[in-house]
C-alpha cells in the first residue's frame, strides 16, 4: 500500500483543475482455487493482484482512471490526466487526513492461503466419488473451491484514510443427471466469511447426495403447466427474486437517474404490509458482508420496505449528488479496475408469522418452488423471468408431483403487493451479482413466501 503522503502527491494531482471531490483506491488481492470435473482437476490456480483507482467528481460529472502499474510517476501522470478531462465549475479542496481507520469482518481459524490444493482436491473428489456412484442416471460431477483475500485502501479529499481486509472462500457442489438426452442438476454453492474450518465442517456427502437426489428428480419430472397461480417461494435463494426484481431497482445507479420504477416513492406503499425487507453489510461472517464500502464508508444495516413502506434507497456518493441525500455506505466495485456504484450486500425479506407447512397447507392449488435458477429483469419496468430449477405442485394443500422447465413471468412491484404470506424461516444464501461496478459478493434470502398470483410459463406434459 502507498504511504499517506504518496496518495495526497495524487490527490493534489488529480484536485489541480476543476475537480471538487478526489479519490484514490489501492487494492491488493490473493486468490486460489480448485475446480474437479468427475474426479478429474481442470483448474488449480493462485493468483496476486494489486492496482490503484483514481476517481474525480465535479459535481455529477465524473471521471475514473486505473493502473496495474503501481509506481508514483505513473500514477501521478494518469491524476493529471484525469484532472484535464473533467468538467466542473469550481475548484475543491483537500482536508486534513483523519488517522488510519483499520477493519476487517472476517473471523479466521485456518487461512484458506495456508492449505494446499492437494488438500483442496482431496476433499472435492471425495464428492465427485460419491455422485458418480449413487446412481448410473448421474453422468457429471463437479466441484470447486475458490478464495479470496483482498485489502483495499480508500484516500480522498475530504479526509477519508481507510483500510480494510476481507477473506472469503466459496465452495460448489453440482450433480447432474441425464436421462433420454436431457439433462438436470442440482446443485449447492455456499460462501462464507470464515475460513478452511468452514470446508472442514461442511457436510459434503449429504449436501452431495442432495444434489443427485434433486437431479434425477428433475430429469424424472413432468413439465410444468402454463398459468396464472399461486406460487410458494421456498427459503434461502429464493430471495434472489427480491435481489433481482426489486433490489436493483432500489439503486441510486438507477433511482438517481430516475431509471427505476421505485424513483420518488420513500414513504409510499410498494409491498404487502406483511413485508418487510433490510440490506444489512454488518452479519458477523456472512459472504457478502463488509465493515467499511469501497469509498471508506462504514458500512450499514439498512431497513428498505417496513411493513409494505419503502423506507430508503441504497445510495453512493455520486447517487447521493444525484439524489441530495447523503451515502448509506454501499459503494462497491469488483476490483480497482472499476469504479464505485451503489450495490447490495446481503440483502432480504425479514421473517413473518406464518408456519411454512401453512402455507402450503393453505393453497389450493400451485406451484412449489424450491431451487431457483437465473433470470433477468428490467429496473425501468420492473419486468422479469426466472428459470426454476426445481418445483413441486402443489394441490389440495398438499406438495404433489415434481416438475421441470418452469418460468415466472411477471414485474417486480406487482409480486411485492401480492404476496400475502410469509414464512418464519428466514435463511441466507451465497451469490455472485453482476452489475456496472463489476461482480461483487452477495447474499440473498427470505423464508418461504407465498405470492397469490404468478404467471408461470410452461408446458402441458
Amino acid at each position: 500500500m502507498f504511504n499517506d503522503s504518496d496518495c495526497l502527491r495524487i490527490l493534489e494531482e488529480a484536485m489541480s483543475t476543476t475537480a471538487d471531490f478526489a479519490e484514490v483506491f489501492q487494492e491488493v488481492t490473493e486468490s486460489k482455487s480448485v475446480s474437479l470435473l468427475n474426479g478429474q482437476v481442470i483448474r488449480a490456480a493462485t493468483g496476486f493482484d494489486s492496482g490503484t483507482g483514481i476517481r474525480l467528481l465535479a459535481g455529477t460529472n465524473s471521471v475514473y482512471v486505473y493502473s496495474s502499474d503501481n509506481d508514483i510517476e505513473v500514477l501521478l501522470k494518469l491524476a493529471r490526466e484525469a484532472a484535464a478531462a473533467i468538467k466542473g465549475q469550481d475548484k475543491g479542496r483537500i482536508e486534513a487526513l483523519k488517522a488510519l481507520c483499520s477493519t476487517t469482518k472476517s473471523t479466521i481459524e485456518i487461512d484458506p492461503m495456508s492449505v494446499s490444493k492437494m488438500e483442496m482436491v482431496d476433499f472435492l473428489r471425495k464428492s465427485s466419488d460419491y455422485a458418480l456412484s449413487y446412481s448410473p442416471l448421474i453422468t457429471q460431477a463437479a466441484s470447486a473451491i475458490a478464495c479470496n483475500k483482498r485489502t483495499a485502501k480508500v484516500i480522498n479529499t475530504r479526509g477519508v484514510n481507510s483500510e480494510d481486509t476481507t477473506s472469503r472462500i466459496r465452495l460448489s457442489v453440482e450433480a447432474i443427471a441425464t436421462k433420454d438426452n436431457e439433462k438436470q442438476s442440482g446443485r449447492v454453492a455456499p460462501g462464507t466469511m470464515r475460513g478452511y474450518e468452514f470446508i472442514n465442517e461442511y457436510p459434503l456427502i449429504d449436501k452431495t447426495r442432495e444434489c443427485c437426489d434433486t437431479a434425477i428428480r428433475m430429469v424424472n419430472a413432468g413439465y410444468a403447466p402454463s398459468a396464472k397461480m399461486s406460487v410458494i417461494l421456498g427459503n434461502g435463494f429464493g430471495g434472489v427474486i427480491f435481489h433481482e426484481a426489486c433490489g436493483h431497482a432500489l439503486e441510486a445507479t438507477s433511482v438517481g437517474i430516475k431509471n427505476s420504477y421505485f424513483t420518488d416513492k420513500l414513504g409510499q406503499q410498494i409491498a404487502s404490509p406483511i413485508v418487510s425487507a433490510r440490506d444489512n453489510a454488518l452479519i458477523d461472517g456472512e459472504w457478502g458482508s463488509y465493515a467499511t464500502d469501497d469509498e471508506g464508508n462504514s458500512s450499514s444495516d439498512l431497513l428498505l420496505i417496513e411493513n409494505g413502506i419503502l423506507k430508503n434507497y441504497l445510495v453512493d456518493e455520486l447517487g447521493a449528488r444525484r439524489m441530495n441525500c447523503a451515502p448509506t455506505g454501499c459503494s462497491r466495485r469488483q476490483n480497482y479496475s472499476y469504479a464505485p456504484t451503489s450495490r447490495m450486500s446481503n440483502t432480504y425479506i425479514c421473517n413473518g408469522e406464518s408456519d411454512p407447512k401453512d402455507i402450503i397447507a393453505n393453497t389450493e392449488y400451485g406451484l412449489y418452488c424450491t431451487q431457483m435458477g437465473g433470470g433477468s429483469v428490467d429496473t425501468s419496468t420492473g419486468d422479469f423471468n426466472f428459470a426454476v430449477n426445481e418445483a413441486f405442485m402443489v394441490r389440495d394443500g398438499k406438495i404433489a408431483e415434481p416438475v421441470r422447465g418452469a418460468t415466472l413471468i411477471g414485474k417486480g412491484q406487482e409480486i411485492l403487493k401480492n404476496i400475502d404470506m410469509v414464512g418464519n424461516d428466514l435463511k441466507l444464501s451465497a451469490g455472485m451479482c453482476g452489475s456496472m461496478s463489476g461482480s461483487v459478493p452477495v447474499t440473498v434470502g427470505q423464508p418461504t413466501i407465498r405470492v397469490s398470483s404468478i404467471l408461470v410459463g410452461g408446458r402441458d406434459s
